[in-house]
This record gives structure tokens, C-alpha cells and sequence, in this order.
């Protein structure tokens, strides 16, 4: 785990306690942070294991249905006023859709619309203005290589769609955030080896090892080492970047 400095600043993360959300939740508390993890569902087991490690006052849950953008927005405001100032927003939380486009029906390309961009949009713009008046902030959204290529193996036609919007979202918040001290950035994992991408079998595993410059996927570690550094003040100069964290699939010129 990288080490970076956090000390006294308040994290919201969405899906902290998934394959990449854990160790990006362990290096935000390792830096001296504070998270507030939002989740749909009760994770107390895995909260009161970091509050154990990393201290009490260090972590807080925000149970909020991420498909729901005014329950977003009401459990932000909540967190604000509870926090009383909010540094950081880190967007991990999403859904794959893996229907070909010919057989995607309108339900899942609505669900994978909602969870993947729609909640993005609302989160961060329920940060924004509290940003905006306390000097700035950081912002961290996770996409997908699927954003730029059109999807592949897991991510198809929706999915790729979502993680489209959420890289020109990401540069549309860095244009209008920057004169008010607001970096936000996006960070375009490839294959990486989490519970998401356990149902994949060896065939279609090598497959996509197979295009990959680094012969390799990732490790949930290696990706958050990169979210980290863009929630990090060692990013203070890097706003509207996407960037790819993808073994050299994509190479942007």
C-alpha cells in the first residue's frame, strides 16, 4: 500500500468495502483520513473491523440506494451537516451489464444508466457547492477502459455507454471546479481481479490477458494506488485527466 498523507481530511466513498473500494477505504485511513462509506445494505461487520484497526471516530456509514438521486442527495446533505466539511468524493461503486446490444432490454440499460452515471452525477454535484465555498476539493470517479473502446468481455454495449459519460461528466466538473479549486479526475481500470470478475472463466480470462501489453490483470491494490494519488494533495496540478490503469490495452496518444 502506497503511503499518502490524509490526515484531517473527510473521504465519502461509494462501494469502499468492494475489491478495489477496500484497499483505496485501507489507504485513506492508513494516510490518517476519515471515511464515510456509503452503502446500500448494512456492512457493520466490515466497518467495525476498520474502526477497530484504524479508530472509532475514524469511519461512518451512509446507507443510501445508489440507484435513487434524491436519496443521494438527502444522505450528502446529511453527511455534510454530520462531517461539517467534506474534502474528498471517491465514486467506486457500479454495476456491470454484460448483455450483447441486441438483447439489451431498456430495464438493464436503465439500472446500469442510473447506478453507473446518473448516481455519479447526483453525488458529485451534492458535493460541489459545499466544495466550491469551503476552497475546493477532490474528486475521484472510477471507469472503465470499456469507456473508450466500446466495452468487451463484461462491459458491453450499457456499460460502456455509463462509462463513457462518466469521462466527459469527469472533464466537465474539472472545467467548471477548477476556477473554484475542485480537481476531479478519472481513473480507467482494465481487468482486475475482484469478486465482479470472478464469473469470467480462464478461457475468456486469457483472452483478454492476451491483448494486454503487460500479459497480466490487476490486483484491486494496483488500481487504488492510482485513486489514492489522484485523491491525494501530490495531485494538486492534475484536473480532467482519465486515466488509464489498464496493463497498456488502450495507450492514449
Amino acid at each position: 500500500m502506497i503511503g499518502l498523507d490524509f490526515t484531517g481530511k473527510n473521504v465519502i466513498i461509494t462501494g469502499g468495502n468492494g475489491g478495489i473500494g477496500t484497499p483505496v477505504t485501507e489507504g485513506v485511513l492508513a494516510g490518517g483520513g476519515s471515511v464515510i462509506l456509503t452503502a446500500r445494505r448494512n456492512i457493520d461487520d466490515f466497518a467495525d473491523a476498520l474502526r477497530e484497526k484504524y479508530g472509532q471516530d475514524k469511519v461512518r456509514v451512509a446507507i443510501i440506494d445508489m440507484a435513487d438521486p434524491e436519496a443521494i442527495r438527502s444522505g450528502y446533505a446529511k453527511i455534510i451537516e454530520e462531517v461539517g466539511r467534506v474534502d474528498v468524493l471517491i465514486n467506486i461503486a457500479g454495476v456491470i451489464s454484460k448483455k450483447p446490444f441486441e438483447e439489451l432490454d431498456q430495464a438493464e440499460w436503465d439500472r446500469t444508466i442510473a447506478v453507473n452515471l446518473t448516481a455519479l452525477f447526483a453525488g458529485c454535484q451534492s458535493v460541489f457547492t459545499h466544495m466550491k465555498n469551503n476552497g475546493g476539493g477532490r474528486i475521484v470517479n472510477v471507469s472503465s477502459v470499456a469507456g473508450k473502446v466500446g466495452g468487451g468481455l463484461l462491459g458491453t454495449a450499457a456499460y460502456a455507454s455509463s462509462k463513457a459519460g462518466v469521462n466527459a461528466l469527469t472533464k466537465a466538473i474539472a472545467k467548471e471546479g477548477g476556477p473554484f479549486g475542485i480537481n476531479c479526475n478519472a481513473v480507467c481500470p482494465s481487468l482486475t481481479f475482484t469478486k465482479m470478475t470472478s464469473c469470467m472463466d480462464d478461457e475468456k480470462t486469457a483472452r483478454v490477458v492476451s491483448t494486454m501489453p503487460l500479459r497480466r490483470g490487476a490486483q484491486p491494490q494496483e488500481i487504488a494506488n492510482v485513486i489514492l494519488f489522484y485523491a491525494s494533495d501530490l495531485a494538486s496540478f492534475c484536473t480532467g485527466e482519465i486515466t488509464d490503469a489498464d496493463g497498456g490495452i488502450v495507450m492514449d496518444g
